[in-house]
């Protein structure tokens, strides 16, 4: 009788320790999902305070450049295409980052066109109102480079979590799988080249 009641404690142990260690794992992975997401979040954020920047840039430079007329359309043109684009935390993969980073690498080529006009109109080079919304825009600019790299810091963490025997057996049963980064664009290695 001792013997049976000794067998029956220690498969009750291994139960409940299999169970709260099933537990923390699982809760593990939802919480390192949601500091993907919260990150992701973050980087969508900077990006339309960007975004929102552009409208009084452009206003304040059209005074001044009112024959820049394309460029200033293609920085609107491209601001609109960007902030169209929105990618959900459920669709971040390779394909949809790159699309994404694709727009938004459109709207800092376009910005940097705008930028450019500036040298040749000292006039605006001189309005406070541009300079610091150019100011705002090089804080914001640095924002999105640190938002990026801390939320593909936390894709790794969360990539490694996941991937890892055998917590890799629990994150597939409930369908979290490891998360694409945000890779820089293409030809991003090469400083631009600007000739007035």
């Amino acid at each position: 009788m001792k013997k049976g009641i000794w067998i029956l404690a220690i498969v009750l142990v291994l139960i409940f320790g299999i169970f709260f260690w099933f537990k923390g794992t699982y809760n593990n992975l939802v919480e390192r999902s949601q500091q993907v997401a919260g990150q992701w979040a973050n980087v969508e954020n900077q990006y339309q305070r960007r975004a929102d920047l552009i409208p009084n840039l452009v206003n304040t430079v059209k005074g001044y450049a009112q024959h820049e007329e394309s460029t200033l359309e293609g920085v609107v043109d491209a601001r609109a295409k960007a902030t169209q684009m929105q990618l959900n935390f459920s669709d971040l993969n390779e394909q949809a980052l790159a699309k994404y980073a694709q727009a938004q690498g459109e709207l800092s080529s376009a910005l940097n066109r705008l930028m450019a006009i500036s040298e040749a109109y000292p006039d605006l080079k001189a309005n406070q109102n541009f300079l610091d919304l150019q100011t705002q825009l090089e804080g914001t600019e640095n924002r999105i480079a640190t938002e990026r790299r801390r939320f593909n810091e936390t894709v790794q963490s969360y990539n490694v979590y996941v991937q890892q025997f055998p917590r890799n057996l629990i994150a597939g049963m409930f369908g979290f799988t490891p998360k694409s980064f945000f890779a820089a664009e293409a030809g991003a290695q090469k400083a631009p080249e600007v000739k007035f």
